[in-house]
């Protein structure tokens, strides 16, 4: 039975379980970060803004899992013209599930993708809300401001390193053994956070090339590159996607 690991936090594991075993292979679940829901002042500051917001964007599950946690009455707050944007059909299923319509999603999952279709939309003065983690890239709100929008960034959750690293540490060992058949990254802080934890990053980066290893796109493709990792990624920037290769290239082995 071949082991296949993944590194996303375990909130966030049922799908990519699921499909590993429906290869009939061991799903090994190391996270490599948590996720931590937080009612920030920057989030409390945005939501009383919210009937003077025009754009609302959700770059990730938490931002909506922490918003709904502490505002459940959100979408009573929402002024009437207020659209919202996604990256990720599996972000959109959610905005639908908690009652939010989605009026934007880019067939590139990243936040260059977003920003090509913010080109054809005049949103210049415009107010966007981004609630999100602090720790994410700068490209999207500089991109929207670089575009005359007023952009009011949210912390509304925190990616960190798991307090207890001995799992990760188990990982690490099992990778350098050659135990791992196959290893999958959905995020760059999956990956450094590997990486922080390893004691020698040149032999963990030397034993992850001599596995397969899988990242969801290209953002993470470049966290992996810098530390000369080969890898993979699909193109279409999901996790079904993602595994749907990594059992393609694993099964030409």
């Amino acid at each position: 039975m071949k082991n296949i690991v993944v590194t996303r936090p375990k909130s966030r594991v049922n799908e990519a379980v699921k499909i590993i075993k429906e290869h009939d292979c061991k799903a090994i679940i190391v996270p490599t970060l948590e996720l931590e829901l937080i009612n920030s002042p920057s989030l409390q500051n945005m939501i009383s803004k919210l009937d003077s917001i025009d754009w609302l964007i959700f770059t990730s599950v938490s931002s909506l899992d922490s918003i709904f946690k502490f505002y459940p009455n959100f979408l009573d707050c929402l002024g009437e013209n207020c659209k919202t944007a996604v990256i990720g059909h599996k972000t959109a299923e959610v905005c639908e599930k908690y009652g939010l319509n989605v009026d934007l999603v880019p067939k590139n999952y990243t936040a260059e993708g977003l920003l090509d279709v913010f080109k054809e939309i005049d949103i210049e003065n415009m107010n966007i809300g981004i609630p999100r983690t602090f720790s994410a890239r700068a490209v999207l709100p500089e991109g929207l401001k670089s575009m005359g929008a007023n952009v009011f960034l949210a912390e509304s959750y925190k990616s960190v390193l798991p307090k207890d690293t001995h799992l990760i540490e188990d990982l690490i060992e099992k990778i350098n053994n050659k135990e791992i058949d196959a290893i999958s990254f959905t995020s760059p802080l999956t990956v450094h956070n590997l990486f922080k934890v390893s004691n020698d990053e040149n032999k963990l980066a030397k034993s992850l090339n001599n596995i397969l290893t899988v990242c969801i796109g290209p953002i993470t493709y470049k966290a992996l590159d810098k530390y000369c990792v080969n890898c993979i990624y699909p193109d279409i920037y999901t996790v079904k996607n993602m595994l749907d290769l990594l059992f393609d290239k694993l099964n030409r082995r």
